[in-house]
């Protein structure tokens, strides 16, 4: 039996017969002795308050490598909380129990009694911050658990892209190319992603922008290995428009430039089907 338990057994055993003058005095006392661990119980709250602060400060500085001493400290908190709800039970109930027993209630017992309500709200108030700083434990406990995903890297980027582009999907993967640029326009890939940047335009029979992303790779990026394969898709965007003049220059400044090239032998079948 705890000690506040049996406290209130004695108050309450006194308390039983006809409320006298000595039955008064010794009530005070045992209300005295009720409101005396009422405070036990707040300075005890107040310790495992600055306990909790404590041990939050420690697991903020410390949370990434001692996981497990934060679920320890989550579990004593819990602990601390169950156990003040069932002492403010107990209180509660052996103030109304006395209440009850005193058949014609005195001034100072009602004082008493308010006192003993207003220190309950206060505990009530502890619990709910004590609960408050459990979840904020509980929930670094989960960011922590969270695998965090690795950053982008541009080959990450433009690899997206060219999925994306086998799978079908123009203006999706000419969106992530466009991006890829936005955000790495010094990349080695520069050149294959303005590349590809036409491709899409040319899938999609929209000749003069995908005549035009081509144009950047051959002016902008002359030694890439892209620029023969630009060089021939931008001859035939010409040829589909109908821009027969164009395509032939095209086709015959790649036959020049990469002879050797695939590409150039491609150019050679094409210049023989363009009057």
């Amino acid at each position: 039996m705890k000690p506040l338990q049996i406290i209130l057994l004695i108050a309450l055993a006194g308390l039983t017969g006809c409320a006298t003058q000595s039955s008064l005095e010794s009530t005070r006392n045992d209300v005295d002795a009720v409101r005396t661990r009422l405070n036990t119980v707040e300075r005890n709250l107040g310790g495992i308050r600055n306990e909790s602060r404590e041990g939050i400060g420690t697991i903020e500085k410390n949370v990434k490598s001692d996981v497990d001493a934060v679920r320890k400290l989550s579990a004593d908190i819990q602990a601390t909380i169950d156990s003040t709800k069932t002492d403010m039970q107990v209180v509660n109930g052996r103030v109304d129990d006395l209440a009850i027993s005193i058949k014609k209630p005195t001034e100072d017992l009602a004082r008493y009694r308010e006192d003993a309500d207003k220190r309950i709200v206060a505990l009530e108030d502890r619990i709910i911050r004590l609960q408050s700083t459990l979840d904020d434990l509980t929930k670094k406990m989960s960011d922590l658990a969270k695998p965090k995903e690795a950053a982008p890297t541009p080959e990450s980027v433009y690899t997206k892209g060219l999925e994306i582009f086998k799978s079908g999907d123009m203006p999706a993967a000419r969106d992530v190319f466009s991006k890829f640029l936005e955000q790495y326009p010094q990349h080695d890939l520069a050149a294959n992603a303005h590349y590809w940047i036409g491709e899409t335009y040319y899938s999609e029979k929209n000749y003069e922008p995908a005549i035009l992303a081509f144009q950047e790779v051959i002016k902008n990026y002359p030694l890439k290995d892209k620029v023969p394969a630009a060089m021939l898709k931008q001859a035939m965007a010409f040829q589909a428009i109908g821009d027969l003049k164009s395509a032939r220059y095209v086709l015959k400044k790649l036959e020049e430039v990469f002879p050797k090239s695939d590409e150039a032998i491609k150019a050679k079948e094409l210049l023989k089907g363009i009057k």
